[in-house]
């Protein structure tokens, strides 16, 4: 075997290597829609198995990933509940000062700027007690009327194969790169272990 071919026997098994994993990459998303070849259907993975892919990870992201529970408390954690605070005294400042003299204005003639301010800490007061129940209820009351699970499944089942590709190569471009690296370096070692083999 010539010094060239030496050199080359290598270089085709790396390409090889290469070329098979980028194949195999590329056919978890072609073809989009299947087609048959010479009496065999060929249809990308993620195409094929989009609906069951949709089903198991919505089944996941209700059970492992997103809980009502875990958003109640996160709602009623008292430091979110400090942040709506200053919201609801300026609303109630409004309201005393001046919508209270359009509502009720036989009562607003009987309380002053003295008593207003009694009155506003009162109903603070009442709604700092009011609002982590408030908060808790309501969160329970979204886990009976949203279904996170068919929520996930639809959106994701909605993907076009397109979207799903661009998705998916987006978060394992790296990966994929890996695994086409792998098949090459494969490639070159199987290319340099059949030289040595033929110079026993």
């Amino acid at each position: 075997m010539g010094t060239a071919n030496l050199i080359l026997l290598p270089l085709i098994s790396a390409f090889i290597g290469w070329f098979t994993n980028w194949i195999a990459i590329k056919m978890l998303f072609h073809p989009k829609q299947p087609k048959r070849i010479l009496g065999v259907t060929f249809h990308g993975i993620f195409p094929k198995r989009q609906q069951q892919f949709a089903r198991k990870l919505g089944a996941v992201v209700a059970s492992e990933l997103l809980h009502f529970n875990d958003i109640a408390k996160r709602i009623a954690d008292p430091v979110h509940l400090e942040k709506v605070k200053p919201f609801i005294s300026e609303h109630i400042d409004n309201f005393l000062q001046h919508k209270l003299a359009e509502k009720l204005p036989v009562l607003s003639m009987f309380i002053g700027p003295s008593t207003l301010t009694p009155i506003k800490e009162g109903l603070i007061e009442e709604i700092d007690l009011l609002l982590p129940q408030l908060m808790e209820r309501y969160a329970a009351n979204l886990s009976t009327s949203i279904d996170i699970e068919r929520m996930v499944v639809e959106k994701v089942e909605g993907f076009s194969s397109d979207k799903l590709e661009e998705l998916l190569v987006a978060i394992m471009s790296k990966e994929f790169r890996f695994v086409e690296l792998i098949g090459a370096v494969l490639g070159l070692v199987i290319g340099i272990i059949q030289i040595l083999l033929t110079r026993l």
